[in-house]
């Protein structure tokens, strides 16, 4: 039985998910891909809550093209977490193939100096 574009990412999220998991010293970057927009969070595992948090709706996220926008989240999602403290983290790409806008998101982040 063949699965589904949408079967195969939930499983491929759950092997990364057992995987990796954020720590307070080293919180997870999470990624939300919508068709029309992109989302990221610093999540710490342990405490359940969110640290910093960025998004293509937010006012000030320039860009004409997908990868420049996901670049432009990733660079205001790292200015936040440096901001709450953070410097080092560990990156789930949530079941989307690492490629395109996640590549562009998590590329902007490196750029603004969290290191994962």
């Amino acid at each position: 039985m063949a699965q589904t574009k949408a079967q195969r990412r939930l499983r491929a999220r759950r092997v990364i998910r057992n995987r990796i998991s954020g720590t307070p010293e080293r919180p997870r970057l999470t990624v939300y891909r919508s068709n029309a927009n992109i989302y990221a969070q610093v999540v710490d595992d342990l405490s359940g809550r969110t640290l910093a948090a960025a998004n293509s709706l937010q006012d000030g996220i320039e860009g004409k093209k997908p990868q420049e926008i996901s670049r432009a989240v990733g660079l205001r999602l790292a200015e936040a977490a440096k901001a709450a403290g953070i410097g080092s983290i560990v990156f789930d790409r949530n079941g989307y193939r690492y490629h395109g806008r996640v590549k562009a998101l998590a590329e902007g982040a490196r750029e603004g100096g969290l290191t994962f």
